[in-house]
């Protein structure tokens, strides 16, 4: 099992348990235990495997231990197959709803003892709900609006259409004289590999006409909802998004309250309430006094906190790098001079070296690796060695035809599933860059993947270990990998990690790459490119390594080529 599958369990865990209103503690135990398991690095699957003593993990005592073993070796959770039995599915189907969690649903479910989401609907439908200790009708009338939608939750996007779509919205509502500020917001604007719903904030003297713009936009397919300064509307991909319009005065608190994540911003509120003060997506408050709200770094300054980069805020590491006065300047894309893999008309490339090396000069970078496949690619013409080194001879022609732009001899050379490499090593040793892979054999057993992936590390040709799951987001799960057991392999043997750029792999993640960032291995954000427009999905990963917390001096590829080349000498 992966760790965001074992964190899945014990995040569901405590959900029916707070159902139950169950002991708080133990609530919170889970919740915490969740959280430690989805952000580490070590894959706890091996760690089980290797009877490590869990504890050593923040929040993971013996008990939670025991059943972390549990979960691992039987893919079950004893007491969580009791809760589902004893809560009813529609009971659960409530926690869809948006702006609905655990603790509301358990209020409908002891107390009105509804059991499913059309009984739900007819309570609040009758004012049953308005009338329960702590709710209200504008609560009432907000699961009304998003209770149909519930059946469609759990539709998700890829980063990319999310992001395509919601600022391609904000552009369009930006030409209206009565919007002043407007944008992003949600998991789309902390760059979340996929978005389930998109949100959009703005100010504007005119709600109205900033939802006619919108409702008009040609990306827009329905209105579902339309209010006096929200209106949810169905984009023609079938993702959802919601139109806020709010107060100058409330638009820093707003941007920071719908941007998330939800775990931050538990955390930001018990901060306020710490210090006497209330937050909410309308200020910060020292009694009915609203004391910030206008920006996100004015609530953040209320709480004695820098502004955190929306990439970092998943209650991760944010708050002890806030209070250690040390917040990393993240990498950007304009610090990025080098570009270490792409492809050309050579394998399945549909451009010619010069082609992309005129693109990538273009696009202000100084350095590129040329890196065809290598022949166990058949299906993308991938070459063998007398073909590959043909290629680098041109290579080296086309060198003496550009000026202003370093070109690498590279391949990317497969990882076979007998654990040896695609090219013999006297060919690898001609390359200046080797990119080695995992594209076939995904399915293997761990002891065969490792044994794969050691052997590329320990080879002295190998530079960097490319896309190294090989997984599809949300289309193919990655290759069984020791994650720790792997970077350990390559900070000692000084390979370096890929992050692939494009919006399709993302790999590796966000917590790996920090953890490789920790171990000191060199990571390199690369597009994959295969075409001269395919250099513009850098921003995805970029974004990637901003969600891993990486700055300029974490990114091999934001070196000059003079510094860089010094990398490559192993």
């Amino acid at each position: 099992m992966k760790n965001d599958q074992i964190a899945a369990v014990f995040e569901q865990l405590s959900d029916l348990l707070e159902i139950q209103e169950a002991n708080p503690f133990r609530i919170r135990a889970y919740r915490s235990a969740g959280r430690t398991i989805g952000s580490t690095a070590e894959s706890f699957a091996s760690l089980v495997e290797e009877d490590a003593d869990l504890t050593q993990f923040s929040g993971i005592g013996k008990d939670l231990a025991k059943q972390i073993v549990e979960v691992v070796m039987t893919g079950q959770h004893a007491q969580l197959a009791e809760l589902k039995e004893q809560i009813p599915p529609g009971v659960v189907d409530m926690l869809r709803i948006r702006g609905v969690g655990p603790k509301k649903v358990a209020v409908f479910y002891n107390k009105l003892n509804l059991q499913s989401l059309d009984q739900l609907k007819a309570a609040a439908q009758a004012g049953e709900l308005s009338a329960l200790k702590g709710f209200g009708k504008k609560t009432e009338q907000s699961i009304l609006d998003n209770i149909d939608l519930a059946a469609e939750a759990g539709k998700r996007i890829s980063i990319a259409e999310a992001r395509t779509a919601a600022e391609a919205i904000v552009e369009d509502l930006r030409q209206l004289k009565s919007v002043t500020q407007t944008a992003v917001a949600g998991s789309c604007r902390r760059r979340r590999e996929t978005c389930g719903d998109l949100d959009v904030l703005a100010t504007s003297s005119d709600a109205t006409a900033a939802m006619d713009r919108l409702a008009e936009h040609s990306l827009v397919d329905s209105v579902l909802q339309r209010g006096d300064t929200k209106q949810r509307v169905r984009l023609k991909s079938g993702v959802e998004l919601d139109l806020r319009v709010v107060a100058d005065s409330s638009y820093g608190a707003s941007m920071q309250y719908f941007t998330g994540s939800k775990e931050h911003n538990v955390v930001v509120r018990q901060r306020a309430k710490d210090l006497g003060l209330k937050v909410n997506e309308y200020g910060v408050f020292q009694g009915d006094e609203q004391i910030a709200g206008a920006t996100e770094e004015d609530v953040y300054a209320a709480l004695n906190l820098p502004w955190i980069p929306p990439e970092l805020r998943e209650n991760r590491r944010e708050f002890e790098l806030a209070a250690a006065g040390d917040m990393p300047r993240l990498v950007e894309v304009s610090d990025v001079k080098g570009d270490l893999h792409m492809h050309t008309t050579a394998s399945d490339g549909a451009a010619s070296i010069l082609e992309m090396a005129e693109a990538a000069k273009s696009r202000g970078l100084k350095y590129i690796a040329i890196t065809d496949h290598s022949k166990r690619v058949s299906m993308a013409n991938g070459l063998d060695a007398a073909r590959l080194r043909t290629h680098w001879d041109d290579i080296r022609a086309a060198r003496e035809q550009i000026d202003g732009i370093e070109l690498l001899c590279g391949i990317e050379c497969d990882i076979l599933e007998d654990a040896s490499m695609d090219l013999d090593d006297d060919v690898l040793a001609e390359a200046d860059w080797v990119v080695a892979v995992l594209h076939y054999g995904l399915q293997q057993p761990r002891a065969q993947i490792m044994k794969r992936l050691l052997a590329a590390i320990q080879n002295p040709n190998v530079n960097i270990i490319g896309h190294p799951t090989g997984r599809l987001v949300d289309k193919r799960e990655g290759a069984d990998i020791n994650m720790t057991e792997m970077l350990k392999a390559a900070a000692d043997h000084g390979v370096m990690m890929e992050i692939n750029a494009h919006f399709k792999r993302l790999d590796l993640d966000d917590v790996h790459a920090a953890a490789a960032r920790d171990l000191g291995i060199p990571i390199v954000i690369s597009t994959d490119a295969h075409s001269v427009n395919g250099f513009d999905v850098l921003q995805y990963g970029v974004d990637q390594g901003r969600r891993a917390g990486l700055t300029k001096e974490d990114v091999a590829n934001t070196k000059t080529w003079s510094q860089f080349k010094k990398l490559l000498e192993r």
